[in-house]
């Protein structure tokens, strides 16, 4: 058999394996002020470790666009991948970086029938964001993170979606009673859904949370997997957070499943969690099945 034949065969042989396998589709969901082309590495990343994936990178509130509500997100990103999920008869993954990781949550609270299987969360402030970071400084010149509560809990400021999981610890009853989004998720307000929305939620077969102490966005980094700042700013793991010890949407159920996964990593800023190999050998590659 000659190489070039050789090396045909071997091809074949890769797509046969991958059409047999299946591997589930991945959907990816990007963070503030990325955009699609900027997953290009992570879609490389998939497709070299899990040959044949349907990958698709949702192209929606780019750049500028990504600073809208985080609800009205949530209705345009669900729009066009519900398609993908009916169309993917065992279920797809979701890999959602950043404020991507949020929209996600709402997603999976919102949308009874999704087929979630694995939803990886990378680098994403699930338990909000607070800290003094060029992104606050880009956005709010004329703001501290001491006093960007006089914006972001107010109707005006709700309308911008960093502000919707600004979760300032010293007026923990002003972002209970005003934030309208990750308030509402973490049922940390009075919702009705609450309970519709977790057994949605926990139709997930795997979370995974990714994160890490050079992060230098997400603040505290802890947020990524669910930690956060008590009100003298000492951080309070996930495990003796209120809404985990509540189960308020279902982490302290995943856990006892054995479906929480915490991957930490340091060395990564956070505009690289996406195209480092590292990363994604160790927290992401063996959960795509």
């Amino acid at each position: 058999m000659s190489r070039g034949s050789g090396l045909l065969w071997g091809v074949i042989g890769v797509c046969l394996w991958a059409a047999a396998v299946g591997f589930k589709p991945v959907i990816i969901v990007h963070g503030l002020f990325d955009s699609s082309g900027d997953f290009l590495t992570l879609s490389r990343f998939i497709n070299e470790s899990h040959p044949g994936t349907n990958v698709s990178v949702i192209d929606l509130f780019d750049r500028s666009s990504s600073l809208q509500p985080m609800w009205k997100q949530v209705e345009g990103f669900k729009a066009a991948i519900y398609p993908i999920m009916q169309n993917a008869e065992d279920g797809v993954n979701f890999i959602c970086y950043s404020q991507g990781g949020l929209i996600c949550r709402g997603i999976l609270a919102t949308l009874p029938d999704h087929n979630v299987h694995t939803f990886i969360s990378l680098s994403s402030p699930q338990a909000g964001q607070y800290g003094d970071t060029d992104y606050l400084k880009y956005l709010f010149p004329q703001f501290m993170k001491s006093n960007l509560f006089h914006l972001c809990y107010t109707s005006v400021g709700q309308r911008i979606s960093i502000c919707n999981y600004w979760n300032d610890p010293h007026h923990r009853d002003m972002y209970v009673n005003s934030s309208d989004y990750l308030a509402l998720l973490n049922s940390e307000r009075e919702n009705p859904k609450s309970a519709e929305w977790k057994t949605n939620f926990l139709k997930i077969k795997k979370l995974v949370l990714v994160g890490g102490p050079d992060d230098g966005v997400i603040t505290p980094w802890q947020s990524s997997q669910f930690g956060f700042y008590d009100d003298n700013e000492t951080v309070v793991e996930i495990q003796h957070q209120e809404v985990f010890l509540r189960d308020s949407f279902g982490l302290k159920t995943l856990g006892a499943r054995g479906d929480l996964v915490i991957c930490s990593m340091a060395g990564v800023q956070h505009v690289w969690w996406h195209s480092n190999e590292t990363v994604y050998q160790t927290c992401i590659d063996k959960w795509l099945q």
